[in-house]
C-alpha cells in the first residue's frame, strides 16, 4: 500500500508540474482565439460604421435630388405658362379661319 501511495504522490506531483504548462498552452490558444475574434468584431464594427456613413450620404443626396426636382418642376410650370401666354398673344400662333379670309 505504501508503494501505491508513494507512486500516486509522484504521479500527482508530475501532473501538477505538467498542468501549468498545459494551462499555459491552452491559455495561449484561448488568447489567440480571442484576439482573432476581437479583430473580426472590430473589422465588422468598422464595416458597419462605414456602411452607416454611406447610407447617410446617399440619403442626403436623395433629399437634395428631390429638392432640385421640385424646383425644376416649378420652373417648368412657370416657363410652360409663359410660353402659353406668348403663343396666345401672338397672331402667328392664332388659329385661322380660312373660309372667312376667302370671302
Amino acid at each position: 500500500p505504501q508503494t501505491e501511495d508513494h507512486s500516486s504522490r509522484i504521479l500527482h506531483r508530475k501532473s501538477k508540474s505538467f498542468l501549468p504548462k498545459m494551462m499555459s498552452a491552452d491559455m495561449d490558444a484561448v488568447d489567440a482565439e480571442n484576439q482573432v475574434e476581437l479583430e473580426e468584431k472590430t473589422r465588422l464594427i468598422n464595416q458597419v460604421l462605414e456602411l452607416q456613413h454611406t447610407l447617410e450620404d446617399l440619403s442626403a443626396r436623395v433629399d437634395a435630388v428631390k429638392e432640385e426636382n421640385l424646383k425644376l418642376k416649378s420652373e417648368n410650370q412657370v416657363l410652360g405658362q409663359y410660353i402659353e401666354n406668348l403663343m396666345s398673344a401672338s397672331s402667328v400662333f392664332q388659329t385661322t379661319d380660312t373660309k372667312s379670309k376667302r370671302k
